[in-house]
């Protein structure tokens, strides 16, 4: 499903620390830092069966470096997709989680760490699931996976 985005809208949903970070960058500069940076992971297909959370079921088609992983997770798709990613050589850990609902969608921001690097990883979404996914994915490509 195709969001419209209201950029102004999405960015200040971002907890104060971002915010501060990001302070100077276009929309344009935002998006390309905090939600779409290039890695070695993608999301490909996503689907929920149910009802949202805490009984829902989530799948997701993750490719790892060309790899191809289903993911099936009942309630939290946060600690599947973590696991995935802890699997697949990508250690993760969220350091903090921010989650808003805005007049484009929901909006979700991800501080991760990796490695010892952090960095933010930012998305929009229609349900909360798919952005927290969309928004760790992010995080962990802007860290160079």
């Amino acid at each position: 499903m195709t969001i419209t985005i209201d950029t102004h809208d999405f960015i200040s949903a971002a907890p104060k620390a971002l915010r501060a970070e990001c302070a100077g960058l276009t929309p344009a500069e935002f998006h390309d830092r905090y939600c779409g940076p290039i890695g070695p992971v993608r999301l490909g297909d996503w689907a929920c069966a149910g009802l949202p959370q805490p009984t829902a079921t989530y799948t997701a088609t993750l490719e790892f470096a060309g790899r191809s992983r289903t993911v099936v997770s009942t309630g939290s798709p946060v600690a599947a997709l973590t696991s995935a990613l802890y699997d697949e050589g990508y250690p993760v850990e969220i350091l903090q989680f921010h989650q808003r609902r805005t007049a484009s969608g929901t909006a979700t921001f991800v501080q991760c760490e990796s490695n010892g690097r952090r960095g933010w990883g930012a998305a929009l979404a229609d349900d909360g699931p798919e952005s927290t996914v969309r928004a760790m994915i992010a995080g962990i490509n802007q860290l160079g996976g």
